[in-house]
């Protein structure tokens, strides 16, 4: 059974919030590299989350910047946080594999103040996208 548009939204935006959750978890642990990815991982989930609730069968793609830009109905929606979900894209491939840095591993090279920013970007457009569905089903 297909869910409705809006309902399926709703399911990738709890699934967003969950990621995030994880991310601080991570974070708060000490394991800067997997917290950066997740909150990429959140944030690609939220964009996705807008992307299903206008309908969309099937969202494919892991650029956060990418996703917002299609998601944005109107040049000005969503579009600042382009450049938040740029950011982030850096941590889907770098913060996994040894082979994406010049020497040592991704668990040495990713920072706390790394991670917070990471978290930060990630709630941010969490919450845009929230407030976006909130509109929408208004």
């Amino acid at each position: 059974m297909r869910l409705p548009p809006e309902a399926q939204g709703r399911r990738w935006l709890t699934q967003a919030r969950q990621d995030l959750d994880a991310a601080r978890l991570l974070a708060d642990s000490g394991h800067c590299n997997p917290a950066c990815f997740r909150a990429q991982q959140a944030a690609q989930k939220a964009a996705k989350a807008v992307l299903y609730a206008e309908g969309l069968d099937e969202v494919w793609g892991h650029s956060v910047a990418a996703l917002l830009r299609e998601a944005a109905t109107d040049p000005a929606e969503l579009a600042a946080l382009q450049a938040t979900g740029a950011v982030l894209d850096k941590f889907y491939i770098f913060t996994r594999y040894p082979n994406g840095l010049p020497d040592g591993v991704p668990a040495d090279a990713y920072t706390a103040q790394e991670a917070a920013e990471a978290i930060s970007k990630a709630a941010a457009i969490i919450a845009a996208v929230a407030a976006h569905h909130s509109a929408a089903d208004s």
